[in-house]
């Protein structure tokens, strides 16, 4: 039996929410599918970012390679427009974007110090980084919140980000309330209710990078985004289903 969501009634929304977390974690009906493994659904979501940095071109060079562990097929992030750490040259994005949401993205690491990272509203980075458990490592609200290394499967397992993000709230044009996220990594809750303060990483990381040196946060939805930085990180299962936070509380 699925175990409601603590804040479901807090919250105006069409569907059930539910609180299972992990790896293989199935999309709950009425969530919409952003990669099932398909070429079609990668390019039928997602496009390249084009921010300032953007060095690629349509058609999105992500290769759909096979499922290194289990059956099925997978996208890695190794774009050639990204070799050298590049970021913000090859990052894909989801052409829908969104305000309050229930994330569900699971990743593989391939090699030692494999870097890439989930973008929340293409501002907001949760990062993923092997051997690093920094507040820039592994599961850190980046720059804000420690890296809680432990639950992570390490290389050449599946992994699994299941994601609650509450957008930065606004009064006439200025910000009332910051962003908030709370994070289950394999299953594990480690990042409760989290608020987050700025953009990190300059105009190449995400939109509102570039104002304020991050802090012009600004009232605006975004996309889902997967950074590339030249490192083969696969992707597969992501999911999202909108939600409506009517209180600042993410928990779940």
């Amino acid at each position: 039996m699925h175990r409601i969501l603590p804040f479901l009634l807090s919250i105006f929304i069409s569907v059930p929410v539910y609180a299972q977390t992990g790896v293989g974690m199935p999309a709950p009906n009425g969530t919409m599918i952003l990669f099932d493994g398909s070429r079609e659904s990668l390019d039928s979501n997602w496009t390249y970012w084009e921010g300032p940095r953007l060095a690629a071109e349509l058609p999105i060079k992500w290769e759909i390679v096979d499922d290194p562990v289990d059956e099925g097929t997978v996208v890695s992030s190794q774009d050639s427009a990204a070799a050298g750490g590049l970021y913000g040259s090859a990052d894909i994005v989801t052409q829908k974007k969104f305000r309050d949401f229930r994330l569900h993205v699971e990743f593989l690491i391939t090699e030692s110090g494999g870097n890439s990272g989930v973008y929340l509203q293409n501002r907001y980075e949760i990062q993923i980084l092997d051997s690093d458990s920094t507040i820039h490592g592994m599961a850190a609200v980046i720059n804000e919140k420690i890296s809680p290394y432990w639950p992570y499967n390490g290389l050449g397992q599946w992994n699994a980000y299941d994601v609650v993000f509450r957008a930065a709230r606004f009064e006439d044009e200025e910000r009332t309330e910051p962003a908030m996220v709370t994070l289950y990594f394999n299953g594990e809750k480690v990042h409760e209710n989290v608020p987050i303060q700025q953009v990190w990483g300059g105009p190449f990381s995400g939109i509102d990078g570039g104002n304020d040196e991050g802090r012009g946060i600004t009232d605006t939805p975004g996309g889902i985004k997967l950074q590339a930085e030249g490192h083969d990180v696969r992707y597969r299962n992501i999911w999202i289903l909108e939600l409506d936070l009517l209180e600042p509380d993410t928990d779940f």
